[in-house]
C-alpha cells in the first residue's frame, strides 16, 4: 500500500486527511490488487466570491432585448464564469430587498432561482446575502409602521429561506446589526424598526424565522466592525440563547492590506466564541490605497480608480499572504473575496483578480495557483492491497475514485485514520 503524496505544510497540516479507501465493485466485492486512480474534485474549504454578475448569463439574457438595458461587459460574462469556475466553489447571491423587491409583492424569485440552479448544477455551494439589513433596502418600507416593518421583515425572512430552501442553505441573517440603530445616513425601515425593537429583538427575528422556514439552514452574524462593540454584542447574543452557526467578519481592505499579525489576532478574538468563522467580503487593493484618514470607506468617492502595474503585483503578494495565513487558523471555514472583475466593484475599487477588459492580474493565477496546485492532491495512480485498500492523504474535500472503467466520487474528512468506501459505478 505504499504510496508517495504531495507534501503539505505543516501549518494546514489540520485541513489535511489521511485516510483509507476500500474500493469496492457495485455488489460489494472489494477490488483487490487492482490499479486505482484518484484524484482530489473539490475542496471542503469554502473558496468564495460574489457571484452577482452572472445572473444575466444564467438566466440566457446575453443578447439585446428592446428596452431593457444590458452591461456593455455582457460578452465578457462566458469567460469570466469561466475564470470564476476553476477557482471558487462557494457563490454569495444578492439578495439586498431594494433591488430583490423595489416593488411590494414582486420579488425577483424567479431569476434568482434560475442563477442558483446553474451554479449549483456546477457544483457550487450557495449562500444568500443578505436577510435583514438597514442599507438598500425596499424604499416602500418608509411607509409603514414599525409594527408593519416587522410582519413584512418576518414574511420576507420566510419567504426567501423557504423559496430557495435546497440552493441556498447558508444565508447572512442579519448584515452590520452594531450599526443598525443609529445609522443615520440614510432614512430607511430596517433602522426605523431596529430603534423600535432593539438590537437583540431584531437579530432574534431573523434567525428564528429563518430556522423556522428551514431547520437545517446554516445562519451567520455578519459585520464590518470588528471592534469590542462586535464582540460585546455576540457574548449578548449568546447569552439570550439565539443561535448563531458561524461568525461573519468583514475584511475591505481599500486602505492596504492589514497584514499577518494583525488578521489572525482579529481571527483569534472572535474565535473564542467557538463557532466556525466567516471571512465574509475580503478584498485587496492592486492599485492607489485609499488615504488612511477615510472613516467610512463609503465616503472616499473618485471618478477612476485604476489597476496598476506595481499594485498589481503587490496585490499578488498580499493574496497569497492574506490566504495562506487564514489557512493556518482552525477556526476560519470560508473565505469569500467581495468581486471577480474590477468592472462594476464596489466603489470602484481596483479589488478584482480580473481587469474590466476581462485580461487577468497575477493575483488570479496566485490564487488559483493555491487552490488547485499548492492545496490540491492531483490524480494519483494507486494500487489496492488483498482487501481492495489504498491511503490516499490530501485536503478535505472529495475526490474522485476509478478503476476498470468505473468510477465513483467520496467526501474525505475527518483528519487521520478516516476511513471511506468506494462503491464504483457502472462502466462508462
Amino acid at each position: 500500500m505504499a504510496a508517495s503524496f504531495p507534501p503539505f505544510d505543516d501549518s494546514v497540516r489540520h485541513r489535511v486527511v489521511d485516510a483509507t479507501v476500500t474500493v469496492v465493485s457495485p455488489d460489494g466485492t472489494p477490488l483487490a490488487d487492482t490499479d486505482v486512480v484518484v484524484e482530489q474534485s473539490g475542496h471542503a474549504f469554502a473558496f468564495g466570491n460574489i457571484a452577482f454578475d452572472f445572473i444575466p448569463l444564467a438566466n440566457g439574457e446575453t443578447e439585446p432585448v428592446p428596452g431593457r438595458v444590458i452591461d456593455a461587459d455582457i460578452a465578457l460574462l462566458p469567460r469570466l464564469a469561466d475564470l470564476w469556475l476553476d477557482v471558487f466553489n462557494t457563490a454569495t447571491l444578492p439578495f439586498y430587498w431594494g433591488r430583490f423587491e423595489p416593488d411590494r409583492g414582486k420579488p425577483d424569485t424567479a431569476r434568482l432561482l434560475a442563477t442558483a440552479q446553474w451554479f449549483a448544477d456546477r457544483g457550487v455551494a450557495l449562500k444568500g446575502h443578505p436577510l435583514v439589513w438597514h442599507t438598500v433596502t425596499a424604499p416602500w418600507l418608509l411607509e409603514l409602521e414599525p409594527d408593519e416593518i416587522e410582519r413584512v421583515q418576518r414574511e420576507r425572512i420566510r419567504r426567501e429561506v423557504g423559496d430557495f430552501r435546497g440552493l441556498v442553505d447558508t444565508w447572512d441573517a442579519i448584515n452590520e446589526v452594531v450599526i443598525m440603530p443609529v445609522f443615520e445616513a440614510e432614512d430607511n425601515g430596517i433602522t426605523k424598526l431596529a430603534k423600535h425593537l432593539g438590537r437583540i429583538p431584531m437579530i432574534r427575528l431573523a434567525f428564528e424565522e429563518a430556522r423556522a422556514a428551514n431547520p437545517s439552514v446554516t445562519l451567520l452574524l455578519n459585520d464590518f466592525d470588528l471592534s469590542e462593540r462586535y464582540e460585546d454584542l455576540l457574548d449578548e447574543v449568546l447569552g439570550a440563547g439565539i443561535q448563531i452557526d458561524a461568525i461573519g467578519l468583514q475584511t475591505h481592505m481599500h486602505q492596504g492590506y492589514w497584514g499577518e499579525d494583525t488578521m489572525l489576532a482579529t481571527v483569534d478574538k472572535f474565535a473564542r466564541f467557538g463557532l466556525p468563522l466567516h471571512m465574509t467580503e475580503s478584498t485587496i487593493l492592486s492599485g492607489d490605497l485609499m488615504p488612511p484618514e477615510i472613516v467610512d470607506l463609503n465616503d472616499y468617492q473618485v471618478d477612476h480608480w485604476p489597476s496598476t502595474p506595481e499594485g498589481e503585483e503587490r496585490q499578488a503578494d498580499e493574496i497569497v499572504r492574506h490566504y495562506r495565513s487564514l489557512m493556518t487558523h482552525p477556526a476560519v471555514e470560508a473565505i469569500t473575496y467581495w468581486g471577480l472583475s474590477d468592472s462594476g466593484s464596489w466603489l470602484g475599487a481596483p479589488v478584482g483578480f480580473v481587469r474590466a477588459d476581462g485580461s487577468t492580474k497575477p493575483s488570479y493565477d496566485a490564487l488559483r495557483s493555491l487552490v488547485k496546485e499548492e492545496w490540491w492532491m492531483p490524480q494519483t495512480t494507486l494500487r489496492t492491497d488483498a482487501d481492495g485498500r489504498v491511503p490516499v492523504r490530501g485536503f478535505a474535500g472529495d475526490y474522485r475514485v476509478s478503476a476498470r472503467g468505473a468510477e465513483t466520487t467520496v467526501p474525505l474528512s475527518g483528519g487521520v485514520d478516516a476511513r471511506v468506501t468506494a462503491t464504483l459505478g457502472r462502466a462508462s
